[in-house]
């Protein structure tokens, strides 16, 4: 079943239209090919991919938990990991471009 839904995923892809027109990947690139290889299982490749999948899947997850339980300290965790998925995406984004401008100029 998650192999037919990968390749559903992966068929119908949106395009990066930032990377499409400005020849570099926005900070999110990498999620839905992240998300195919989740379903197949390689979680190696996931995380190379997009390193931040597994903790915003986490925190969406717990978003809702948070929204019917209301867990008494909810909105202080899903702060905290907000802000641990922004920092991690932009880091990833960071080197990402960095590899990318060091590739073009040597």
């Amino acid at each position: 079943m998650f192999e037919r839904l990968a390749a559903w995923l992966e068929h119908n892809a949106m395009a990066c239209y930032y990377h499409k027109y400005l020849g570099v990947q926005c900070p999110g690139c990498g999620m839905q090919r992240s998300m195919a290889e989740m379903l197949r299982g390689n979680f190696a490749a996931s995380i190379e991919l997009f390193p931040a999948l597994i903790p915003v899947i986490f925190m969406v997850i717990f978003l809702f938990a948070h929204l019917f339980i209301r867990f008494r300290n909810g909105a202080a965790i899903l702060t905290y990991t907000f802000i641990a998925n922004a920092t991690i995406i932009m880091a990833t984004w960071v080197v990402r471009m960095i590899a990318h401008f060091n590739a073009i100029n040597p």
